[in-house]
């Protein structure tokens, strides 16, 4: 497997992110729904990322720069490849690049119900927190954020 940057309007990151929004949209209402489309993603303060094995994209990631954080975005697996650490690889290789680009505070705002990626983010030493940016308190999202030199599972 190999990490590194992407364009996320390329067929196998844009096949998957698809994958991504579909679920989203199955499983929370419009309002919600706070992801990047692929246009966006390419934009030039996201570090997007994906994972992949020859020709196959098995995984994506992103981090936003903003104003004295990074935020994670559009972290997904593909189906078929989840339990084998994809994830936590694409999760430390953010974490680096948001160290490398000088923004090391990460934030992040996933959906209830999420349960693997919640435990995903604590074992890389993010906590829960309140709404950050633009962001407001909703009963479908929960905040994460992770502080320079919190515990990362390695």
């Amino acid at each position: 497997m190999k990490i590194g940057p992407a364009d996320p309007r390329a067929a196998g990151p844009a096949d998957l992110l698809a994958q991504s929004y579909a679920l989203l949209e199955s499983l929370f209402p419009a309002e919600a729904n706070h992801y990047l489309d692929t246009a966006a993603l390419a934009a030039s303060d996201i570090r997007f990322v994906n994972a992949t094995d020859g020709d196959r994209t098995l995984g994506t990631g992103a981090i936003a720069l903003r104003n004295g954080y990074s935020e994670v975005k559009s972290m997904f697996t593909a189906p078929d490849s989840r339990g084998q650490g994809i994830a936590d690889a694409i999760l430390r290789h953010l974490i680096d690049l948001a160290i490398h680009e000088g923004v090391p505070n990460l934030r992040l705002e996933t959906g209830t119900g999420l349960d693997a990626a919640h435990r995903l983010y604590r074992r890389h030493g993010f906590t829960e927190c309140g709404p950050f940016g633009d962001y407001v308190d909703s009963p479908h999202s929960l905040f994460f954020e992770r502080s320079e030199g919190s515990f990362s599972a390695s």
